[in-house]
């Protein structure tokens, strides 16, 4: 009987004399195994190189952009930010509009870089805040040299550059319209030449009082000093509070109604605004609609020298607003350029998108239904009726903070800082921080 064929170490082969110990059978075996495990890592070798061939085959080759024409044009985009950091770039953090917005871009090769793009926007939205109607100003590639541009061919033959986007962005962010820039006004601005933006704060009726709330808007109107409706933002430079309001009103978004569930909204429009200004107004608003300040708190709040200082009150949540529509002068003499085929292709996304959220709504209103019912039965069952009116919270939830117990007014609320006290506060930190680099 032949003996077993010694034991191989890790990584090591038979040695010669270990070799000659073996029959011929076992020779042949250990032969046919070698050839297999061969053949295997021949395998392998040949599909990694047929892979780094294909990668290269496939690996694109650098865009020129030095043979590039371009177009400078006003972009219409529309996007949903519940799930967004804000549309401005940040670090940390990708989600961002305008991260998804320059990475499509990017990607498209319609622009090299940020930098190069002359990009400016007209609105900057915080954290969860929408918006229907956001327009940028940008410089993108283009079909036609800058001598044809102003021909009306050279827009029919112009990159389809919503399309174009759509395909890379994220469902909620969409390209809607563009419009082109004369060669006459090379600097026109979608943030500086815009001449009214138009904001909707969308809410339930609840038990509100929308008459005290609309005589409430009258008092917004105009030019005045907003220091104590925005969120002062010295630290950045901002010490100038005064902006016009052109329009404040509360309107029904489909038909006046006793519904508390009615939905409403706040539309705004004005020449330019502060940070949070529309959300400080709102919550002041939802107080002045829930009977615990008069409408004439707004008058108050906007005389800066009778109350120097803001008293402390939470702004209204981010989610329900939008800044709605912006203006230029161009749109006389300009058209916006729509796709037929992508104006479709969005209303069927978000008709397919209004479908799931109005049945999760629907299905939650008959549910509330449901138990407001069983509730009333409780309380008219009781001696006590003191609950036998009905819950009317659908606007707590809107504003922000802890709600206390007792209700304090805000004029005798405590307050913040003046704007000269922030100034000065500001000066003094300046000064220390320059004192600092000096000793360094």
């Amino acid at each position: 009987m032949a003996n077993k064929p010694p034991k191989l170490k890790k990584n090591q082969g038979l040695t010669k004399e270990e070799l000659s110990e073996l029959d011929k059978m076992e020779l042949v075996e250990r032969v046919i195994k070698l050839e297999a495990h061969n053949k295997q890592l021949k395998d392998i070798l040949s599909k990694n190189l047929s892979d780094t061939s294909k990668l290269e085959k496939n690996a694109k080759r650098p865009f020129d952009f030095s043979k590039c024409h371009y177009r400078r044009i006003l972009l219409r985009i529309m996007y949903f930010g519940w799930e967004y950091q804000g549309l401005a770039v940040q670090e940390g953090t990708i989600q961002t509009i305008e991260h998804h917005l320059f990475h499509a871009l990017t990607k498209a090769c319609l622009i090299e870089s940020r930098e190069t793009s002359s990009y400016h926007r007209c609105g900057r939205t915080d954290k969860g805040v929408s918006s229907f109607g956001q327009v940028i100003s940008i410089s993108l590639r283009s079909n036609s040299p800058p001598e044809l541009q102003h021909e009306q061919s050279s827009i029919e033959s112009e990159l389809a550059y919503c399309k174009i986007l759509n395909r890379i962005l994220p469902k909620d962010i969409r390209a809607v319209a563009w419009m082109p820039i004369p060669d006459d006004k090379p600097e026109y601005s979608s943030r500086f030449d815009c001449k009214q933006r138009s904001y909707k704060y969308y809410f339930p009726r609840s038990a509100l009082s929308i008459p005290s709330m609309r005589r409430a808007c009258g008092y917004l109107v105009g030019s005045h000093d907003y220091r104590h409706l925005c969120k002062m933002d010295v630290a950045n430079g901002v010490t100038e509070f005064r902006r016009e309001i052109f329009k404040a009103d509360i309107v029904p978004v489909a038909g006046e109604s006793d519904d508390p569930t009615a939905m409403y909204c706040l539309i705004i429009e004005g020449n330019a605004f502060l940070w949070h200004q529309i959300r400080c107004i709102m919550g002041v608003l939802l107080l002045v609609g829930q009977g615990k300040e008069q409408p004439e708190v707004i008058s108050d709040l906007l005389d800066v020298d009778k109350n120097p200082r803001k008293p402390q009150y939470n702004m209204a949540l981010d989610v329900p607003l939008n800044l709605f529509h912006c203006t230029y002068d161009l749109e006389r003499e300009k058209r916006w350029v729509y796709s037929k085929d992508e104006l479709r292709s969005l209303i069927s996304h978000l008709q397919g998108e209004w479908t799931i959220q109005n049945i999760k709504s629907t299905m939650m209103k008959d549910s509330l239904q449901q138990l407001e019912t069983e509730y009333s039965k409780l309380c008219a069952s009781e001696a006590d009726n003191s609950e036998k009116d009905k819950i009317m919270s659908h606007t707590d939830c809107l504003l922000q903070g802890v709600k206390p117990r007792v209700y304090t007014p805000l004029l005798k609320r405590q307050t913040c800082s003046s704007l000269d006290e922030r100034i000065e506060h500001y000066k003094k930190k300046r000064k220390i921080g320059d004192h600092i680099e000096e000793n360094k």
